[in-house]
C-alpha cells in the first residue's frame, strides 16, 4: 500500500499515464507533467464549459488487470503478481484518482461561470440606475438645507419623496438580480472555487467587484416589512426613514404643521 508520500520515476509515469490509464483518462486532458513547486502532478484540460455531465472515474476500472488489486487477481483466477506491480498498480489508481478530482474542481468552477452568465443579465444596467437614483435622493434631501427651498418648501419636499420612491425602486431592482446571483455563488461552494468576483470576472463581468451582492438569506423582507440592512434595498430603507425623522423634526421644530409640509 502506499504511504502518504510515495517516489514515482519518469518511466512509471509514462507507464502510468500512457499504458495503464489511457482507456480511462478524461476526454479533455491535454497535459501530465510534474508540477512547478516539484511536488506532484500538474494536469492541464481543456476548458470545461459547465454543461459537460459531471467527470467521474469509470465504473469497475479497478478490475482492469493492470489496474486490480491482489485479491481481484485471485478472485479471477489470475497469478498474482509481484509486489513491484502491484505497487505500480497502485499509483496508477492514485493519479486516476487525482486527475478525476482535479477534473471535478474545474469543472465545478465552469459550472459556477456558466450559471453566472445566465442570471446575470441586466444587472450592470440596474446597479447604474441605483447609482443615480441614490445620487438624486441625496441632491433632494441636501437642497432642503438650502435656503432657497424655503420659498417652495412643500414642492421641496414632495420631490425628495419622488426620489425617495425611485431610490427605493432602483434597490429593489437591483436586489432582485443580486440575489440570483448570491443564489448562484451559494449553489456551487466547494472548498476549491473560485472566488465570487472571480467567478464573475470569467463570466466577463469584471465590473462586478464593485457590484453589492449580499448573502442569498439575506433577500426578502421580514414579517415586519423591512429589508435586511445588509441588502440595498434595506439600506435605502434606513437612508430613507432618517431622512423622514429629519424633515419630520424640522416641521416641528420650525413650526410648520403637516399641511404646511
Amino acid at each position: 500500500m502506499l504511504g502518504e508520500t510515495f517516489k514515482v520515476t519518469a518511466e512509471e509515469l509514462k507507464e502510468i499515464f500512457n499504458v495503464r490509464l489511457a482507456a480511462y483518462l478524461p476526454a479533455n486532458l491535454e497535459k501530465v507533467e510534474p508540477h512547478p513547486s516539484g511536488w506532484g502532478i500538474s494536469y492541464t484540460f481543456k476548458p470545461f464549459t459547465g454543461r459537460e455531465t459531471r467527470p467521474d472515474e469509470p465504473d469497475r476500472y479497478w478490475e482492469d488487470p493492470k489496474l486490480a488489486f491482489q485479491h481481484i487477481d485471485k478472485n479471477a483466477g489470475r497469478t498474482e503478481a509481484g509486489e513491484d506491480e502491484y505497487d505500480l498498480r497502485d499509483k496508477a489508481r492514485f493519479y486516476l484518482s487525482e486527475v478525476y478530482c482535479q477534473a471535478r474542481i474545474e469543472w465545478r468552477n465552469a459550472v459556477h461561470v456558466a450559471e453566472l452568465k445566465a442570471v446575470v443579465k441586466d444587472t450592470g444596467d440596474r446597479w447604474k440606475g441605483h447609482g443615480q437614483a441614490q445620487r438624486a435622493v441625496e441632491a433632494a434631501f441636501a437642497y432642503l438645507r438650502d435656503p432657497e427651498a424655503a420659498k417652495e418648501w412643500t414642492a421641496a419636499v414632495s420631490r425628495l419623496v419622488d426620489a425617495q420612491d425611485a431610490y427605493l425602486a432602483a434597490a429593489i431592482a437591483f436586489d432582485a438580480r443580486a440575489q440570483e446571483i448570491a443564489e448562484v455563488h451559494d449553489r456551487n461552494f466547494h472548498e476549491d472555487m473560485l472566488g465570487y468576483d472571480e467567478a464573475l470576472a470569467v463570466a466577463g463581468y469584471p465590473e462586478a467587484k464593485d457590484w453589492h451582492i449580499a448573502s442569498d438569506y439575506s433577500y426578502g423582507k421580514s414579517y415586519r416589512g423591512e429589508y435586511d440592512p445588509h441588502t440595498l434595498a434595506g439600506q435605502a430603507q434606513l437612508r430613507i426613514n432618517e431622512q423622514d425623522a429629519h424633515v419630520a423634526k424640522v416641521s416641528r421644530l420650525s413650526g410648520a404643521t403637516p399641511a404646511e409640509v
